[in-house]
């Protein structure tokens, strides 16, 4: 059987401390490293072993029983959250480690969270109980109640044969057949421990195990617990499809695909489909990876963790094989920056670089900004940018800076507008409508087709759909990207013999652009979710802090001494307050923080006089319309198309059409 996990935590709660101690006893390696001593076995990266933390992620293997398990170590820190969740859609269990002095910490929240969405069975283990002061019910509180898990505590040792009255309890509480069952005074132990799994499965709880990774305590017991109440399934029948959780370039400078094998087999000189556009490529190697060794292989089954050489245009994150899929990931970056690098180089040269780094990570959205020439790239923290200087360093013999750091805006609208599109330069046609309506927030850009096959054929229907989907769309405000918003397709008119390929798009780019200007607006900005624990005569500053920031804040809770707040706040106006509260506290006060996602700018008019994106000059993203008359194109600006268009659509009425 074969079983992907995924190891999990805020920073510094021992989580590559537990995979050393996972991999010795399985006798994956002969010495278990420590992170302060620079010689852990994943945590091989040079810049990883000077900052003593995770920054890639990296696997191993190592068997149990009648197991094979591939375990993925993750970053812990939240600026290289992109990493993890690559890693997340691979697992089929996740282990989250909890510092047990420290308890539930902020960043466990943004991984729970997102094994949440991703439906990721999770179990817990409590870690450093060892010290002085680790209360383990407090713990199991936290994840109640701060984590929203229903956990089941699993003494070390315990028998899972024979499960305690205490865990069938639990268990039998599940449901109502489950309670009937317990009602009834059944105790069959393989129903219970099979039960057990399922809700396991089925994400209804989350067993608990605790020890000391670095004291080798309870470590022994929870391999054997884990292993009991673990189990997967695979279609190795079925035709191949993979998933790409990461891209890495190696020592030789060879593109290694790194992926899970979702179903079928995959064999060396197989030739996969890897988009919809492109012709297969080739399998030139399959390799098993050990930290940074590897073996070879000649096939490889479902279930099984490998990467891959020969195959150029696979992108992190996507499906291949017989289904192609492409899913944006939860966490988005909300920072952006120019990079800083010699005159001396050429701009072409250094943007290779980046887009060889964003082949490596997606969420660095590597572009080249034509108004400022200036190569922008998106990150999540000052850390990223501290580890990618060192990257372009060791990588490239390449000294970079960065410019100062600038939100990530994006742009929405609060109405429902019907936008047009055409398109007929000589030889040419097409012409699309679209309903542009508000979508829920966090949505992104929704579609759907309300067109009749009769005005407009199906394939031409999928290829307005393409359209919409391969570009990020830009508003009309400050020229950030459109999200939010859901478009319909509600009419289109192609010509039998003058229609080309490109003809949609251009048509369907106008339509939504066109929308927009007919539309009301809005500038959405990120926000974080802060919390501070600090000293009481501390706290008025920190609410003045807030309400300065344009922040909002609940009730302090004031326990003994020390009060915790909590509260929202654009990232924009406290992106470098951190540094300030370590200052002023003198390291005494806690502060954490996670990206709560977009939502109404605090200072929309400051933002775009300060950005003064002029859309008109936007030649890229035209919102008129190009029509024939007389053998030539001629442009029609956008607020007279309608005029002009073959398809009469009734039109809604606009704020300023009112």
């Amino acid at each position: 059987m074969f079983k992907t996990i995924g190891l999990f935590a805020h920073v510094d709660s021992g989580k590559t401390s537990l995979a050393e101690q996972i991999l010795y006893e399985t006798n994956v390696i002969r010495t278990k490293g420590r992170v302060d001593h620079q010689n852990t076995f994943l945590d091989h990266h040079s810049i990883e072993k000077q900052r003593g933390i995770t920054v890639f992620t990296e696997q191993a293997s190592f068997k149990y029983n009648e197991s094979i398990y591939y375990l993925l170590d993750t970053p812990g820190h939240i600026d290289f959250s992109s990493e993890m969740e690559r890693a997340i859609k691979v697992l089929d269990y996740a282990i989250v480690i909890i510092n047990g002095f420290e308890g539930v910490q902020s960043h466990t929240e943004t991984i729970v969270d997102c094994l949440k969405q991703y439906h990721i069975p999770m179990v817990f283990f409590i870690n450093k109980v060892d010290r002085e002061g680790v209360d383990i019910e407090r713990v199991l509180t936290q994840l109640r109640l701060n984590l929203g898990v229903n956990p089941i505590y699993l003494p070390n040792e315990l028998d899972l044969s024979e499960l305690p009255i205490e865990i069938i309890e639990q268990l039998a509480e599940l449901n109502e057949d489950l309670l009937d069952y317990f009602l009834e005074n059944k105790r069959d132990s393989q129903f219970w421990l099979t039960t057990f799994k399922q809700q396991i499965r089925m994400q209804n709880i989350c067993p608990v195990f605790s020890g000391s990774a670095l004291k080798n305590i309870g470590i022994t017991s929870f391999l054997k617990q884990f292993d009991e109440l673990t189990e997967t399934t695979y279609d190795r029948t079925a035709p191949f499809k993979g998933r790409v959780y990461k891209i890495r370039y190696d020592e030789k400078g060879d593109r290694i695909t790194y992926l899970k094998v979702l179903s079928g087999n995959l064999a060396v000189k197989d030739s996969i489909k890897t988009s919809a556009t492109e012709e297969g490529e080739k399998v030139n190697q399959i390799r098993y990876y050990q930290g940074k060794k590897f073996e070879t292989t000649p096939i490889a089954q479902a279930g099984e963790l490998i990467g891959v050489t020969g195959l150029t245009h696979t992108m992190a994150g996507q499906i291949i094989g017989h289904e192609i899929k492409r899913e944006e990931g939860l966490l988005q970056p909300v920072m952006r920056v120019s990079v800083l690098y010699p005159q001396s180089l050429n701009a072409k040269d250094v943007l290779a670089i980046f887009k060889k780094l964003e082949d490596e990570d997606p969420m660095l959205l590597v572009l080249w900004n034509e108004v400022t020439q200036s190569i922008d790239v998106s990150v999540m923290g000052s850390i990223q940018l501290e580890v990618l200087k060192e990257i372009v360093q060791e990588r490239f013999d390449l000294s970079i800076e960065f410019s100062p750091r600038k939100v990530i805006y994006q742009e929405t609208i609060t109405n429902q507008v019907i936008g047009s599109g055409h398109y007929e330069p000589l030889k040419h046609y097409a012409e699309v409508h679209l309903q542009l309506e508000p979508g829920q927030r966090g949505s992104g850009v929704t579609f759907e087709s309300v067109c009749s096959t009769e005005e407009l054929e199906l394939s031409h229907q999928k290829l307005i759909e393409t359209h919409i989907f391969e570009k990020t769309h830009l508003g009309i405000l400050t020229g950030s990207s459109l999200t939010d918003v859901h478009i319909k397709l509600i009419t289109g008119r192609a010509h039998q013999k003058h229609t080309s390929g490109g003809d949609f798009r251009e048509a369907t780019y106008r339509a939504i652009r066109q929308g927009l200007e007919q539309a009301k607006n809005l500038l959405l900005e990120p926000y974080y979710t802060v919390k501070f624990e600090v000293e009481m005569d501390l706290m008025g500053r920190i609410l003045t802090d807030l309400k300065k920031m344009s922040g909002k804040f609940e009730n302090p809770i004031i326990q003994e001494n020390k009060c915790l707040i909590t509260g929202t706040v654009p990232v924009a106006t406290f992106m470098d307050y951190p540094s300030e509260f370590l200052s002023y506290t003198k390291g005494a006060g806690r502060i954490s923080l996670n990206v709560a996602g977009y939502d109404i700018c605090h200072n929309p008019e400051e933002v775009i006089s300060e950005i003064a994106y002029d859309k008109a000059a936007d030649r890229l993203n035209p919102s008129g319309s190009v029509f024939c008359a007389k053998g030539s194109g001629f442009i029609v600006p956008w607020d007279e198309v309608d005029e002009y268009m073959h398809c009469k659509v009734k039109k809604i009425a606009t704020p300023y059409e009112k």
